[in-house]
């Protein structure tokens, strides 16, 4: 005869939750250690070749000597970083209300639409860089102009991105709620503003990427502060290694700001990322 742990492992049911739980964790561990792998081997492959002399060390420094250029001028870069943040902050948070406002408008109204909306693609296709002097002239070469340029990078992929969000409710959802003697901010507070939630944060995040570009842009105008400046300045001194390190910087400035969309989006979103989870799978 069986005995009774025998039978309690028969009849024992198995929870899948547990099983999914591991899952889940396998999967963010894998999540981390890929792109640090995948970092790690770019790093060695760098390291290999520009230790070889295969390439002039003005031209491409070693990634050793990039980190001890970086340890060497770390007062200059954080000091001039707080300056380039202080640009991408403003410009990024002013961006962000300004493109949100003009996105609301535009989704909601469709005279609005129709006489501003091809305006703005209009302006967003005059290069960002033949804008910055002109702004320059305008204001004058305080934080003024480098905080507009940032937020003209930020104003557009804002916008588009939750003017389709505004766009992309059902429309017979719409119509039911009408029906129901729903007015349009109810409409828009029930039904357009939930949806537009997850395009509006697609659209910060890439505007969070590339506002860093811009706030450099701007610098490099008219400037004597800011990691721009810097890059400037140790181009002019072919000092490879320090312009490589500010570029670091410049990345980290980018990456913070990204990653700082992306836990908001998650605080304000969870029933978002709940679905997406479900339906990814145990193994999403």
């Amino acid at each position: 005869m069986a005995s009774v742990s025998q039978i309690g492992r028969r009849v024992a049911p198995r929870v899948p939750g547990v099983r999914r739980d591991r899952g889940s964790q396998r999967s963010r561990l894998t999540r981390v250690v890929v792109p640090l792998a995948f970092a790690v081997v770019v790093l060695a492959g760098w390291q290999l070749y520009a230790s070889t002399g295969s390439v002039a060390e003005s031209s491409l420094p070693e990634p050793t000597k990039v980190a001890g250029a970086w340890w060497h001028i770390r007062s200059l870069l954080l000091s001039n970083g707080w300056t380039t943040l202080q640009e991408v902050l403003l410009g990024f948070l002013a961006g962000a209300v300004v493109g949100i406002f003009f996105a609301v408008l535009v989704g909601t109204s469709r005279i609005v639409s129709l006489a501003l909306y091809p305006w703005r693609v209009v302006a967003q296709t005059v290069p960002i860089v033949a804008v910055a002097p002109i702004i320059v002239i305008w204001t004058g070469f305080d934080i003024r102009p480098k905080v507009i340029v940032v937020a003209l990078v930020t104003f557009f992929p804002v916008t588009v991105n939750m003017t389709d969000g505004l766009r992309s409710v059902e429309p017979e959802l719409l119509s039911l709620l009408r029906t129901l003697g729903a007015g349009r901010w109810k409409r828009f507070r029930s039904a357009q503003l939930p949806a537009s939630l997850p395009f509006l944060f697609s659209g910060l995040k890439v505007a969070a990427v590339f506002c860093t570009v811009g706030a450099v842009f701007a610098e490099w105008v008219g400037s004597s502060s800011g990691l721009g400046y810097l890059i400037l300045t140790y181009n002019q001194q072919a000092a490879t290694a320090n312009m490589f390190a500010t570029i670091v910087t410049l990345s980290f400035i980018g990456l913070t700001m990204f990653a700082l969309v992306c836990a908001v989006e998650r605080l304000a979103l969870p029933w978002y990322h709940e679905a997406r989870r479900l339906e990814a799978g145990p193994h999403g």
